[in-house]
């Protein structure tokens, strides 16, 4: 019998050299004459590990890392294959400390399951919420997505109920689902994760929200940048119609779901739902006044729902094991585990599943182990380019939606990016209303023009050129841009500029007023 060894192929090991070590190993048990079976799967999201490969044996799975290809004649000499001893032995993977302390319940199967296997998938787990939600009425389904306290895990943490409800009562001929896998966040990577490591897991949870509603037509919009996951995506929807989890008849139940993977065109506006519809309908990504709002008038002008990628795959745990038990973790109306992932300057970045209430210190200390360069933290931005930069003294602040509101921060997609002492606060405040002009869809003025005046005027205080002033025009700027968007993208811009300003005060008056004739 085959010993499986397991070679993750998600693009942080690929661009790490996996697909080498694969070679590597094929050509090395060739050659000793071992009987194996390489079998690729997603990553587990330890970043500082990979290539993490796997090998099973009878005693369980045993971990080495981060393994290179020229490590594998030694590791295969060393037993490999029987789980020897070596020093880039890591043992059971599952008690490795960064790991085992997670809740892991909606990635427990990434870096486990082969991703476009459906048998492997129906194996550890799979369809069994998709087979329990096809027992029940739709409303009991919406219900308890409802109850669990589930919200929007794209970043406006809306109820997700609420707006499922809202698609199921809507009257029409036709309607969609809708996934939001367009992450454009820096230093967020939970969505592809799961595409390229567990995609049915997404699948079923766009399906189960398709009972649930009564669309019969799918599209999962996922980045251009991520190629691996619209490859993987689409071998697995491939494989879920001829198992029959997916298209006519699904499990036997009548019921239909057509599923698609679009790609967008590197536009980060268009994770903002209504940008996202006007491109997945062919049409240029600016922003569509609400309302309506995309629940009872979407994509095609049909009810359409939109959820995140997280959002979706939180689903099948919920319909498999009740609403009470996801309720049971988090704290408030927080409630579930959040997929955070932590970036920047960390010795240990990745992906981490926690439930709500974990603060940012116990993140960046217990599980990142501190800054990759020794010196002390200064400054961690939570939410991507458009969250708030904290301070060390906001850092026993728990990743809590109501929490980081009342610090006016936001929790986001859950990204976490690190910065040491040697960072320049000024230089971040105006990356932000840099990034902003950049990204504008164009439509709204305080938006387009905006962020392109905050460029402006923050080189003039960088400058030194009557920073007082023009840091008082910076405020004024951002009180217009927040009160005055259309979206997100500029109503958010000044979250990381005000935090910057009022948290590190330092960075933006070191220069001091030139004289006049500076100007």
């Amino acid at each position: 019998m085959s010993t499986k060894i397991y070679v993750p192929q998600d693009a942080v090991a690929l661009g790490l050299g996996a697909n080498r070590v694969a070679r590597a190993l094929f050509k090395g048990a060739e050659t000793r004459g071992l009987d194996v079976e390489i079998v690729r799967t997603g990553s587990r999201g330890l970043f500082w590990l990979e290539p993490m490969v796997e090998v099973a044996t009878p005693q369980g799975r045993i971990a080495y890392g981060p393994v290179k290809a020229s490590d594998v004649d030694a590791l295969l000499d060393a037993g490999l294959v029987a789980g020897g001893t070596h020093a880039l032995r890591l043992g059971d993977p599952e008690e490795i400390p960064f790991l085992k302390r997670q809740h892991r319940i909606t990635f427990h199967r990434c870096g486990v399951v082969d991703p476009v296997s459906v048998e492997d998938y129906r194996a550890h787990g799979g369809y069994r919420g998709l087979e329990a939600a096809l027992k029940l009425e739709a409303d009991k389904i919406v219900e308890q997505v409802r109850e669990s306290g589930l919200r929007g895990r794209g970043g406006a943490g809306f109820p997700a109920g609420i707006k499922w409800n809202t698609v199921m009562l809507a009257k029409a001929d036709q309607k969609y689902v809708v996934c939001n896998a367009d992450e454009g966040d820096s230093g967020t990577f939970a969505d592809r994760l799961m595409m390229e490591g567990d995609p049915f897991n997404l699948i079923e949870g766009m399906t189960i929200a398709a009972v649930a509603t009564g669309a019969t037509r799918g599209y999962i919009y996922c980045r251009s940048e991520y190629p691996q996951s619209v490859r993987t995506l689409a071998d697995a929807i491939a494989n879920g119609v001829k198992a029959g989890v997916l298209g006519d008849n699904i499990l036997g139940s009548g019921k239909s779901f057509h599923l698609e993977v679009r790609m967008g065109a590197g536009a980060y506006i268009c994770g903002e739902e209504t940008s996202l519809l006007e491109s997945l309908e062919g049409k240029r990504g600016i922003v569509r006044a609400k309302p309506p709002i995309p629940a009872l008038k979407g994509f095609l002008g049909k009810p359409t729902l939109v959820n995140n990628v997280m959002t979706f795959t939180a689903v099948p745990w919920i319909l498999e094991n009740g609403a009470k038990a996801y309720a049971d973790y988090g704290m408030g109306r927080s409630l579930g585990t959040l997929p955070i992932q932590l970036a920047g300057n960390v010795k240990q970045g990745g992906l981490i599943e926690y439930a709500f209430g974990i603060t940012l210190r116990q993140v960046i200390e217990e599980f990142g182990g501190g800054t990759r360069s020794g010196r002390p933290v200064r400054a961690v931005q939570v939410g991507g380019p458009l969250g708030a930069y904290f301070p060390d003294a906001l850092l026993d602040t728990p990743l809590d939606y109501e929490a980081m509101a009342a610090n006016k921060g936001l929790v986001g997609h859950g990204g976490i990016v690190v910065f040491d002492d040697t960072v320049d606060m000024a230089q971040q405040a105006r990356f932000a209303f840099e990034f902003c002009a950049a990204e504008s869809c164009g439509k709204c003025t305080p938006c387009r023009i905006g962020a392109t005046r905050g460029v402006e005027t923050m080189d003039k205080v960088i400058a030194g050129i009557r920073p007082e002033a023009n840091l008082k025009l910076v405020e004024d700027l951002c009180e217009v841009m927040t009160d005055g968007s259309l979206c997100a993208m500029g109503g958010l811009t000044p979250m990381p500029v005000m935090s910057a300003i009022t948290h590190f005060p330092e960075d933006f008056r070191r220069a001091g007023d030139l004289p006049a004739a500076a100007e």
